[in-house]
Parts: structure tokens; sequence; C-alpha cells
């Protein structure tokens, strides 16, 4: 099942065609998008989303976004919504149509089902591969207009890299840095346990700050666990208690193999840490 509205609170078919084929989020990536994951008919972690919505939209130069009208229709979304418990709600905000320059953006909300391949990876974990993503830390700082940390629509390196991942027999991947540092994965942060202890790379290197990764560290630290933002090597990954991905629609998901290499087993630190970040949205 799928429901498809736009910005004006229009309800569509998603089956029929709507997006013009010179608008720029098509020819050329040129808009940003959020995820969110709707569990019991409640968005999580929607005001963090429509923040880094309005970040990516300022650092393209796109208009600033409507925060209401997003909020109007990813709601129109979840009241249409008539399938499964879980939704993902992708919320696309391009530049318009090539050519014009005063082109309206074009905004739409798209409710989808969640891929049951996902849902089995949040309880069987994952194997994973790092790759190079060929950027030092210091570079987001240095070139602002490479977009390092915007969550555009050109995703072509980050699918490239899950399609590489799916050649080496893994299910996914931890982008690094040329100074051998952990950056994110290509659809998720990353987020190391040591002791009782949750770590994430810093966003000021390049990655997307992570909505996800926000909210588990919060209920984490509810729970009576430490959190740390600092940069995290590739060399420390071996010997940590848990290496996790977190985005909107995996959750938290444990990785159990890394680089064809068993991780120690992090089965029973993913649950207590899964039911902190579940429990919040019950």
């Amino acid at each position: 099942m799928r429901v498809l509205a736009f910005l004006d609170g229009t309800l569509a078919d998603p089956d029929e065609a709507h997006i013009r084929v010179d608008d720029l989020g098509l020819l050329r990536g040129d808009g940003v998008f959020e995820t969110i994951l709707v569990t019991g008919g409640t968005p999580r972690e929607l005001g963090p989303h429509l923040d880094r919505l309005a970040r990516s939209a300022a650092m393209m130069d796109l208009p600033q976004p409507d925060r209401a009208a997003w909020e109007r229709v990813t709601q129109l979304v979840i009241d249409n919504w008539s399938g499964g418990p879980e939704i993902a709600v992708k919320l696309v905000y391009t530049r318009g149509v090539d050519g014009d320059p005063n082109a309206t953006p074009t905004g739409f909300a798209l409710g989808m089902e969640i891929d049951e391949k996902v849902k089995r990876a949040r309880v069987e974990g994952i194997a994973a591969i790092t790759l190079d993503r060929g950027i030092d830390p210091g570079l987001a700082g240095r070139a602002p207009w490479l977009l390092l940390g915007a969550k555009s629509l050109s995703y072509a390196i980050n699918m490239a890299a899950g399609r590489e991942a799916a050649r080496r027999g893994a299910a996914d991947v931890i982008f690094t840095a040329t100074d051998g540092s952990v950056l994110e994965g290509p659809t998720s942060s990353v987020i190391v346990v040591r002791g009782r202890t949750l770590y994430t790379p810093p966003a000021t290197i390049g990655i997307l700050p992570g909505t996800t990764q926000g909210d588990v560290f919060r209920a984490a630290e509810r729970g009576g666990w430490g959190t740390k933002v600092e940069p995290i090597m590739v060399s420390e990954l071996p010997s940590a208690d848990g290496v996790f991905l977190a985005s909107s629609v995996r959750k938290l998901t444990r990785m159990h193999t890394l680089d064809g290499a068993a991780l120690p087993d992090s089965t029973a630190v993913h649950a207590e840490l899964a039911e902190l970040y579940d429990a919040q949205y019950r």
C-alpha cells in the first residue's frame, strides 16, 4: 500500500504520473528529503526531521520549507493509511521546474510499507563492510559547497555503496574518512558501545546529524547510559561491545560481522537499547 499527498494538501493516486520530467529533483537530484517512521499512527522524531529538512534546504539555497505545511501533509498521509501499523513516510522537496526562475518548489509526502528485509535485519542483525568515502574530517569546513551533511536527493554514491556491499556478501556499509575514522552509513548513523557508554561521530566532520541516533542517545541517557559525540577510528570497531546502524526505518540495527570478521556478540546490548528506544513511543 502507498499514500501520496502533495504539499498543498491534495491527495493523489501514487500509481499515476504527477512529477514533470523537467523537475530539477529528477534531472539533477536538486532537492532534499527526509524519511520518517510512523508506528501506531505516531510519527517518530518529526520535529528533528523537519529541523533537518530546513537545514538541508538552507545548505542548498532552497526556499525555507513551510514547517506547518509539512506537518499537515505528513498527518494527511497518516490519516489516510489503512495498511499495517508501521509506515515509512518520505518527504521530498525539490527546486521545481528547470529553466523557470520563478518556479514553485515541488513538495510531497509518500507513505510506504516497511520492507520485510529491513524488519528481519532489526532482529537478526547484519554484516557490513567499510568503504573509503575519499574525504578527510576537515573537508566539510573547507568546502561547504560540497554539501557534506545535507540530506540531498543526490544519492548515487550511497546506492553504489550498497551494491558494492551486496557484491561482497554484506548488507550495508560504514563509510570511512582518509584518516581511518568512521563517518556514517549510506543511509544511517553509526553508534558504537563501549562499556555503558554510547559513541557517535560528530556531524562537523561532514555527516548527517542523525535524528534516530539522537533519539537513541536521549533514551539511553534516561536508562542510565552515558553518551559521547567524538571521533571514532575504524580500528576500534572490532573490540567494541556493540556496533550499530541507526536510521528511522531500520531503527537500531546491530552489526554482527564487519569486513568478513565476526564482531563480539552484542545481542543483549541491542535488546536493552532497542527497548529503551521503543518504550518512549508506547
